[in-house]
């Protein structure tokens, strides 16, 4: 049986990286006549009206027994003044999902970068920081990647030839599919800023850079590269626990209706971890 040669891709989940035709990633696709009826977004924001481009007061909100009466009088705003406008009240709704911790300046970070990237892919230090840090500390023996790649090495490693057989290869790929793939679906990430900005994930990497077996140990070097996209599509907005929220109006209609269509984009994160064990792990 030959050596699997090294850096050997092990795993890929079905959805493909760089996947622009997604059904969140699209942008101005949408009629305020569509809004308003199928998604039920009328009321959108408490400062401005984007369909009507109208500065609000607070007489203007759904609770006011005024709003009817003095929304004619309310100050016309240009097209760009609304969406900056809606910006400044989508970072400032972002703080109640990022309350502490390294990564909670993370969201008005991206939300700046949807108002002035263009769609560029977006990457920062923090992202990839949290991504390692999750695997790391996911001490999980069902679920951690980590901790299953470290039993499938030890238990799969020709120890007499010191490598890992080609035709073994297959198996790394299952022992992952049966754990789970890092997600910022934690309790903490709700509070932290991961759970808003990344939260579930659109497609994982994982490679095996490399392999030193010495004597009855081994030393692996593992590559992890995933990829989000931060933007929503018409399921999400369908969702009470979404659409009940401002943030969620507004992100939605920034990134959809037809007179805005800021662009989504690619989050992409990357971790380099090490693994090691030894040939006696295999025999527990």
């Amino acid at each position: 049986m030959t050596a699997l040669q090294f850096p050997c891709t092990i795993f890929k989940t079905q959805n493909r990286m760089d996947d622009y035709d997604a059904s969140d990633m699209r942008c101005g696709d949408l009629t305020e006549a569509q809004l308003k009826s199928y998604y039920r977004l009328n009321y959108i924001s408490d400062r401005v009206d984007p369909y009507t481009l109208t500065r609000r007061s607070s007489m203007d909100r759904p609770q006011s027994m005024f709003c009817c009466n003095l929304r004619s009088h309310s100050e016309k705003i240009t097209r760009q003044q609304c969406a900056a406008m809606l910006f400044d009240e989508f970072r400032s709704l972002s703080r109640k999902f990022s309350l502490y911790g390294p990564y909670s300046h993370l969201i008005e970070k991206m939300i700046t970068h949807m108002q002035k990237g263009n769609g560029t892919p977006f990457r920062d230090v923090s992202l990839d920081r949290a991504l390692k840090d999750h695997i790391i500390r996911d001490n999980s023996p069902d679920n951690s990647t980590r901790l299953l790649l470290k039993e499938a090495l030890s238990s799969y490693i020709d120890w007499a030839n010191k490598y890992f057989p080609a035709g073994e290869k297959d198996r790394l790929r299952k022992v992952i599919l049966g754990g789970k793939l890092p997600k910022f679906d934690r309790l903490q990430d709700n509070y932290n800023g991961m759970g808003i900005t990344v939260h579930d994930t659109w497609v994982t990497h994982i490679t095996i850079r490399s392999l030193q077996i010495e004597k009855d140990e081994y030393r692996a070097v593992v590559h992890y590269k995933v990829q989000d996209h931060f933007g929503l599509d018409s399921d999400d907005m369908l969702k009470t626990k979404f659409s009940q929220f401002h943030f969620f109006r507004i992100w939605f209609v920034l990134q959809r209706y037809n007179q805005f269509g800021f662009k989504p984009f690619m989050t992409n994160m990357e971790a380099t971890i090490d693994i090691s064990g030894s040939r006696d792990e295999s025999k527990k």
